[in-house]
């Protein structure tokens, strides 16, 4: 059995799944919603509950899901919605405002080789940025950590990590990465990881295919640049394109189709309008 690959969605991890993870102990159970949309009703129910700012899923083969908390754990809930107590093993995080344990993935293999992935903010307040870590899943701990990626250059401040880990049907595995948003500008310099999306094998090497694999023009890990802050990537189920959601400023959210080497735009041209009113881009 192959884990399905990855899916859309954003923080704090929601559409309809991790919505009905209850962030506070206080929800009763079954807590019930109705949603309604232009084309369909949807019921949520709580399946689990008593977790602290959940931020990323995957299923396991057995049906059980790793879940992680922004804080800097990460839980096995069953399928009944029992969670368990944190699992040993998780690196640690620097957790603050958007920072902390951020997206988890199970390798498309799992069942041969056992290996999870988790993204996460590293470093401190003058000097952090985004990691992305695999280990071993065995029993309730992570062995044989390794960190396979490290985003550069590391800047200060705590917003725009992205984060969001897929595995690709060609096995190769794509990190979405912020540009920090106090170093925009940096989005559009394709030889840094700053507003990019990576692609790398398993084990963290490069693919010869990259865009900017000789490093000449680019990083070698970038396969698309010009993103403000993507926390949402999905494989097509029937073409296998991959698809990206990016959070924008104020009216500048983007569905993107990721095109290799493509410069998708930010900051130079955006429908966004900064926070305070003043306008980002006349493009």
């Amino acid at each position: 059995m192959r884990v399905r690959p990855c899916h859309l969605w954003s923080p704090p991890v929601g559409l309809l799944l991790l919505a009905a993870l209850c962030a506070t102990s206080a929800c009763a159970a079954p807590e019930e919603t109705i949603l309604e949309s232009q084309e369909h009703r949807f019921v949520a129910r709580t399946f689990a509950q008593g977790l602290e700012h959940p931020w990323g899923l995957a299923f396991l083969p057995d049906g059980s899901m790793l879940v992680t908390e922004r804080p800097g754990r990460l839980r096995r809930i069953d399928t009944e919605g029992e969670v368990s107590a944190p699992l040993d093993g998780v690196p640690a995080v620097y957790a603050h405002r958007q920072g902390g344990l951020l997206d988890v993935a199970v390798h498309p293999d799992f069942e041969e080789n056992g290996w999870i992935y988790l993204s996460f903010a590293a470093g401190d307040g003058r000097s952090a940025g985004t990691e992305v870590a695999r280990a071993r899943l065995e029993g309730a701990a992570l062995v044989e950590l390794q960190v396979i990626f490290r985003a550069l250059p590391k800047s200060g401040g705590g917003l725009h990590y992205g984060s969001r880990l897929c595995f690709a049907p060609d096995g190769t595995l794509f990190i979405t990465l912020g540009e920090r948003y106090t170093e925009m500008q940096k989005a559009q310099d394709p030889t840094n990881h700053l507003g990019s999306i990576v692609r790398l094998h398993d084990d963290g090497s490069v693919p010869a295919d990259n865009p900017f694999a000789d490093g000449a023009r680019g990083a070698p890990e970038v396969f698309t640049y010009g993103h403000r802050n993507v926390q949402g990537i999905a494989v097509h189920p029937s073409t296998g394109e991959l698809w990206a959601h990016e959070h924008g400023p104020m009216g500048g959210d983007e569905i993107n189709l990721l095109r290799a080497g493509a410069n998708y735009g930010w900051p130079l041209v955006t429908f966004g309008k900064d926070y305070s009113g003043a306008t980002i881009s006349d493009r």
